[in-house]
């Protein structure tokens, strides 16, 4: 892993009542980021960058937002340039609509649905690690990680961009799907860093490194 980020970075882990919130805290302290479990906007407002996690199903998920108001909020951050970065349901939460249980509408930040994995023989949910081929390497969300890297996923849908542009990373299960996305300044990664060893540590920290830069202000170095 990279070296520790030499400078303290308030973190904010959204807390909607939708899965891993504690495993993510414990990950971004490891990479040294002071990070806050909350659902109060000026909190979420004054923190440097925000991690959406989520474990769950779509719709539930889109609810809860809606009733504390977060949805907005999150919408706001991005149009904001403030770094947020979604894991696995809180990455499929950005995009404009999801076709499980039915279909909900989503927040609209990354134009592009997100549907059911196409696996062909294999089992779903896809659970285990997988290797995902970046292809965006000058993002810094993937500085010092090979161009392959394996990484933990569990899920059984996957989003699909509207844009090319906006995909980093694709993985294979059966057929191939996105695993992670760019788009201005939301970062979003279907595996789950928190539980992706070394890797997923060097990812969170990039992460980091990102809220770091926007909280003052200067110029991030593209990843080589």
């Amino acid at each position: 892993m990279s070296a520790p980020i030499g400078a303290a970075v308030d973190i904010a882990v959204l807390d909607y009542g939708m899965g891993n919130r504690r495993s993510v805290e414990k990950a971004l302290e490891h990479v040294g980021a002071r990070v806050l479990v909350t659902s109060d906007p000026a909190l979420l407002r004054a923190s440097a960058g925000l991690v959406v996690p989520g474990v769950g199903a779509f719709p539930r998920a889109m609810d809860n937002l809606r009733e504390l108001g977060l949805d907005e909020l999150l919408r706001e951050r991005v149009a904001a340039a403030t770094p947020v970065l979604g894991i696995c349901l809180g990455m499929e939460l950005a995009f404009d609509y999801s076709s499980e249980l039915g279909g909900s509408p989503g927040l609209g930040i990354v134009p592009g649905e997100v549907q059911m994995l196409a696996p062909g023989p294999l089992k779903l949910p896809h659970i285990g690690w997988n290797e995902v081929t970046f292809v965006n390497r000058r993002s810094p969300l993937i500085a010092e990680l090979p161009p392959r890297c394996a990484f933990y996923h569990v899920h059984s849908f996957a989003p699909v961009p509207s844009h090319e542009q906006d995909v980093l990373g694709r993985a294979d299960y059966g057929s191939p799907f996105v695993s992670a996305v760019e788009h201005g300044s939301f970062y979003g990664v279907q595996f789950h860093p928190e539980k992706s060893s070394a890797a997923g540590l060097q990812l969170l920290a990039n992460f980091t490194r990102i809220c770091l830069a926007h909280s003052q202000a200067r110029p991030l170095p593209l990843a080589s």
